[in-house]
């Protein structure tokens, strides 16, 4: 018996860290769940962003749980370091109310999005309940709601105080969890009231980034303004054009002046005046000077 107790320690040691690591639970570093109401569709939006614990063996296969009634997920990728999404191959089985979805990552961050189309419309009022099935344990959980364009009387069971102020510029109520066992559920319940249909993004696209004028009174002064624009556009390039051959001009003149002044130097330049009668040496060709009767260069005797 210590034999084969001996012999499983030395395979197990033997085993590498990847192998070791899925033997153990699978759980989750962090969790962070985005839930938009009428968001861009009449249902809710909800999206998971997973962390994995860095000491995990890579890759790993997880399962993931949403609501039956969701339907295929609209996005599953994970994060590479620079934030770059790579879309993930799963397959789905149902369970009950709920399905699975199954995939393999080979980085820590993965990103998952469903809608749930369980948003209870009652006139004006507005009720949505979410539920984490407690698939994996977490150490940090945290779950954001966010409050659609319009939406008046929010109310979040459990009650959450904290508020945050999206780049988007929308609401969110923030509520954060220390940590979640495996099996361990949490739920919240959203109420709101919203007297239209109309979608946050809808109104996110047409929000301005400041204040502006109506539409009516800045389309025609665009309108009247361009054939000025293009008058003035057209004098620009004129002006311009002259202006560089000008300076081209510049560039190019003094060159040619100074090769007529070259020149004209060349013809008013006096010559050398050579007396009448002078001799050379007949030998080197030294011009002799006057009453010399031998060369001062070479002695040869002149001829006179």
């Amino acid at each position: 018996m210590l034999f084969l107790g001996s012999l499983l320690l030395l395979w197990l040691g033997a085993l590498p860290p990847s192998a070791k690591a899925q033997n153990t639970p699978l759980k989750l570093h962090s969790l962070e769940v985005d839930i938009w109401p009428e968001y861009d569709r009449p249902s809710v939006l909800v999206i998971y962003r997973i962390t994995l614990p860095k000491e995990i063996g890579l890759p790993v296969e997880l399962r993931m749980r949403t609501p039956v009634a969701a339907g295929e997920p609209n996005a599953l990728a994970m994060r590479e370091a620079d934030g770059t999404l790579i879309n993930l191959v799963y397959s789905r089985n149902i369970l009950g109310e709920w399905s699975e979805v199954v995939f393999t990552t080979t980085l820590p961050e993965v990103q998952l999005e469903y809608y749930d189309p369980s948003l209870k419309k009652e006139g004006p009022e507005r009720t949505f309940h979410y539920q984490w099935p407690g698939d994996y344990a977490v150490d940090e959980f945290t779950l954001r709601v966010q409050r659609p364009l319009g939406a008046a009387e929010m109310r979040i069971t459990p009650h959450t105080s904290n508020l945050a102020i999206g780049k988007d510029g929308l609401t969110y109520y923030v509520t954060q969890v220390d940590s979640l066992a495996a099996g361990q559920s949490f739920e919240v319940t959203i109420q709101y009231r919203k007297p239209s249909d109309a979608l946050t993004a809808e109104g996110l696209q047409v929000q301005p980034s400041a204040p502006m004028g109506s539409a009516t009174s800045s389309i025609p002064a665009t309108e009247n303004a361009l054939p000025w624009l293009l008058g003035g556009l057209g004098l620009l390039l004129i002006f311009g054009s002259v202006a560089w051959w000008f300076w081209q001009a510049r560039m190019v003149q003094p060159r040619k002046k100074t090769d007529r002044s070259r020149r004209r130097r060349l013809i008013i330049e006096p010559r050398e005046v050579i007396p009448e009668g002078t001799v050379y040496c007949h030998h080197c060709g030294k011009r002799a000077l006057p009453g010399d009767r031998f060369c001062r260069a070479c002695g040869t005797k002149l001829r006179q």
